[in-house]
């Protein structure tokens, strides 16, 4: 509801003492202090009786949701859609959305609502325009897909899937792309049902191995397709690449998430990389794979909690510029605030110091990468805040963190934790 409101109506206060509609409704109400949105609708000097009507239905309906009285707000809801037969021009289409919007959220919340009702305001709003005629029925179909109905959810998908209207067809390509996508991942579904229901039986039929078999092709054609248009596809390229594993096609699973990962035509998409590193890490592929997918991933979000994977990979390398790299990697993650507590990533960072002492010229690598951060890295983790609520909460982590700061920050002359350090300052 406060969706709608913020949509329709701007948030003022109402005086509800010069509310004109208390002249019409004879009802006393109880008057309320709260702040009302203004009326959406103004009256007008040369206002006809019908716009004078419709005017002032919509505000019952909107006091009546403002103040949850959904069986009256779908009372008045009956009459409202007289309104389509006003037919200025410039508002049919605002005057649909709104009869699409209110309907669905009194549906919502009135307590007596059944499918049937949904199915109606749906299919009446579905055919009384075109132009949003795609959108409401792929919010129908989610409806539907929430409360199981998956066949009947599919069945409107595929009417969407053939149509067509003359230049509207070409404005929304991309929403019937949708549209083709949502109706494989039904198929997908049902796919899923069908395979779980084979395997809990004793012995494997033939016939139920082939319908399963049916389902995958049907739902395989749209989602291969997806990879031909740029765009976040997370949930249906998973289930593409969980259709392909099951019948161990690993090579074209791989290829798929390859190619949704690092074609250039693809969005920057943090949730590829991970999908690609998942997949490889559950097929044992070779570390220099996984090390690959982990820099793309460390480039895009940097705090990602797949980095101490990542840091773990470089250090078992062995090798001094893995290492410099993971010490850059377990710096970066303490740059954002949500790990600052964490004691994984200070012992992260403890160990991968460990490991750079041995090698030459340690000194001088900790100091490139502790340059840029000196003027602020020290009260983000470093203040006598820090050090009395680690002390308190975490002594462990207190105790890790006193051991690093000499090493990260060596001009420093006193030792974290220090009595000394006054509140909010730095040592």
């Amino acid at each position: 509801m406060d969706d709608i409101e913020n949509e329709l109506w701007p948030p003022v206060f109402f005086d509800d003492v010069n509310d004109p509609l208390d002249n019409v409704v004879p009802n006393k109400e109880k008057k309320s202090g709260l702040p009302l949105a203004e009326p959406f609708l103004q009256e007008t000097q040369k206002e006809s009786g019908f716009h004078q009507t419709t005017r002032l239905c919509l505000e019952r309906i909107r006091k009546a949701m403002l103040h949850h009285r959904w069986q009256e707000a779908a009372e008045y809801m009956e009459f409202y859609p007289q309104i389509m037969e006003d037919k200025t021009g410039g508002v049919e289409k605002s005057n649909r959305e709104r009869i699409w919007r209110i309907g669905i959220e009194i549906l919502h919340h009135h307590p007596k609502s059944e499918m049937d009702d949904y199915n109606v305001i749906y299919e009446r709003i579905k055919h009384s325009g075109v132009k949003n005629y795609l959108m409401i029925t792929l919010e129908h179909c989610f409806h539907l897909m929430l409360h199981g109905h998956i066949e009947s959810a599919k069945h409107r998908l595929l009417e969407a899937e053939s149509w067509r209207y003359g230049r509207e067809s070409a404005r929304q390509l991309q929403k019937t792309l949708m549209i083709q996508a949502y109706r494989s991942f039904l198929d997908y579904i049902v796919w899923c049902d069908k395979k779980s229901s084979s395997s809990s039986t004793s012995s494997i039929i033939p016939e139920n191995r082939k319908d399963v078999h049916t389902y995958f092709r049907q739902a395989s054609v749209n989602l291969r397709e997806i990879l031909n248009h740029p765009g976040v596809w997370d949930p249906f390229i998973l289930s593409y690449v969980e259709m392909l594993e099951y019948y161990e096609d690993f090579e074209g699973a791989e290829q798929v998430l390859q190619n949704y990962a690092h074609d250039e035509w693809f969005p920057a998409n943090p949730n590829a990389q991970v999908y690609l590193y998942q997949y490889l890490l559950r097929h044992n592929e070779p570390e220099r794979k996984l090390l690959n997918v982990l820099k793309k991933l460390h480039s895009l979000v940097p705090s990602h909690g797949l980095m101490f994977d990542y840091s773990s990979l470089l250090l078992l390398t062995g090798k001094a510029k893995y290492i410099q790299k993971a010490l850059r990697v377990n710096l970066d993650m303490l740059d954002y605030a949500c790990w600052r507590v964490s004691m994984d990533v200070w012992k992260s960072l403890k160990d991968v110091i460990d490991q750079l002492q041995l090698h030459e010229g340690w000194k001088g690598v900790v100091a490139e990468n502790m340059a840029t951060r000196k003027d602020w890295w020290l009260a983000l983790h470093f203040t006598r805040f820090h050090a009395d609520e680690d002390a308190r909460e975490r002594p462990e982590l207190l105790a890790v963190k006193a051991s690093l700061i000499k090493i990260l920050c060596p001009e420093i002359t006193l030792t974290y934790p220090a009595t000394q350090i006054m509140s909010g300052e730095t040592i």
